[in-house]
């Protein structure tokens, strides 16, 4: 029998506020007030915007954060005093929400909820309501639910450490105590998932074996969050997938096989952003190593971005992929410039030229809207992965010349087929398991030349 993880006190993973009854569990149409010490807030006002967050005001205040409340101590006063005047009216009336444009320590949260007496999130519990809001599957959610309750956990430290000191706890506690046991239910908790989250992982392993025997190769679909990774897999293999103009849209694994390709299967997974913390996304561990562990990696970048973002952005992809990596060297990696729709030439000049001067290859351009571009990327795909293509020549004989065909079409991804009397010439890729079966099969009706 499981322990109950929220004994005497009401625990809400993640959210930035432990009281039970100052949550919302919907935030569309919420109005908050933004805290900041820099000027581009445009990533977190996206982010915000996603959940249905109406940021009435930017508070901006120059200078390092303040180690008790992020802004300094005077800006915090005058903020809680107009807090105090947000009747009808006031340009403050209806917020209900403090957002925090920075990874805030735990006690700058609770000193902040204990000095404005509001519900208060940093970008890391932003990023953790996007992540339940869109967790679709029951692993997804798992997922979640861990990255929440470690979040949950510092809070809760700092909350153990002011009841032990005897200081007034604030972050929504309400004056009660016994934050030791819910502490201690919260790791019990994070133990519990953690071990459900290894039987996914060893499932996901057996799936990838699997997959190895039978000869299938895997592309993984990675890159920043929002930067078309579910469009592309859906163009490049007709499986239909959540396809949204939104920030972290996907947070589990769709596998799907390339159309036109000899057993060629993409793996989408979770996109990167910007400073997420390294046990936040190890929470997605399992899903991750799904693109990590594949034979070619795909790092998709917005060409539509300014060339700052998106060398701001694939610095993040980068980073977040290569120290995951297993293997030092890592797969094959291809560059695509995404959304090329969206960019005339210049702006597709200046993304090119972005990807080269962090010292990479010039990338691949494609659209998945339009379709431009991914007649290449597929045949860029196959080399990478089989090499130059290979010509079949397919000969009259015991089995039927039609039979043969038929089956290379199925195995292979054909460019071009000629035919001389008894004689068929298919040039295309096919992989070397598949070529090595036909030859063994049929030696005297099928040869293979580069």
């Amino acid at each position: 029998m499981e322990r109950d993880p929220t004994p005497d006190v009401p625990l809400l993973a993640g959210m930035a506020g432990l009281d039970a009854g100052r949550s919302q569990t919907s935030h569309q149409n919420r109005r908050a007030l933004l805290l900041t010490r820099e000027t581009d807030t445009a990533e977190f006002e996206a982010l915000a915007a996603t959940l249905g967050i109406d940021i009435v005001e930017t508070i901006f205040q120059r200078g390092k954060p303040a180690p008790r409340v992020h802004l300094g101590r005077g800006k915090i006063e005058e903020i809680a005093e107009q807090m105090g005047m947000r009747n009808e009216g006031h340009p403050w009336h209806g917020i209900d929400l403090i957002l925090v444009h920075h990874n805030a320590l735990p006690r700058q949260l609770v000193n902040l909820d204990d000095a404005l007496g509001m519900e208060v999130w940093d970008r890391v519990r932003l990023l953790l309501e996007l992540f339940t809001q869109h967790a679709a599957s029951v692993e997804a959610r798992v997922q979640v639910r861990i990255a929440r309750l470690l979040a949950d956990r510092s809070i809760l430290r700092e909350l153990v450490h002011r009841e032990t000191m005897g200081e007034r706890l604030g972050y929504g506690a309400g004056g009660r105590t016994g934050w030791r046991s819910v502490m201690e239910a919260t790791q019990f908790e994070i133990a519990r998932l953690r071990r459900r989250q290894k039987k996914f992982s060893r499932s996901l392993a057996e799936r990838r074996r699997q997959r190895a025997r039978s000869g299938a190769l895997s592309v993984g679909v990675s890159g920043y969050t929002n930067a078309g990774k579910s469009l592309l897999f859906s163009a490049l293999t007709g499986k239909p997938v959540l396809i949204q103009d939104q920030v972290f849209s996907t947070l589990e694994t769709t596998v799907g096989r390339m159309e036109k390709s000899p057993r060629v299967l993409l793996v989408d997974t979770i996109g990167f952003i910007d400073r997420i913390p390294a046990d936040l996304l190890d929470a997605f561990s399992a899903t991750l190593r799904e693109a990590l562990t594949c034979d070619l990696l795909l790092l998709l970048v917005d060409a539509s971005d300014t060339p700052n973002e998106l060398r701001r952005k694939l610095a993040t992809s980068r980073r977040e992929l290569f120290e995951r990596m297993e293997d030092e060297v890592g797969p094959q990696t291809l560059i695509l410039l995404t959304k090329a729709d969206l960019c005339d030439e210049e702006d597709l000049r200046k993304a090119v030229s972005a990807v080269e001067e962090v010292g990479l290859l010039k990338p691949l351009i494609v659209s998945a809207h339009t379709g431009a571009g991914l007649e290449e990327l597929r045949a860029a795909i196959l080399t990478a992965l089989h090499g130059p293509p290979l010509t079949l020549t397919l000969s009259s004989g015991e089995e039927p010349l039609a039979a043969l065909i038929a089956r290379v079409h199925r195995e292979a991804m054909v460019i071009d087929v000629m035919t001389r009397k008894d004689k068929t010439e298919i040039r295309g890729w096919i992989d070397e398991a598949s070529a090595a079966r036909l030859e063994k099969e049929h030696p005297e009706q099928v040869e293979i030349n580069s």
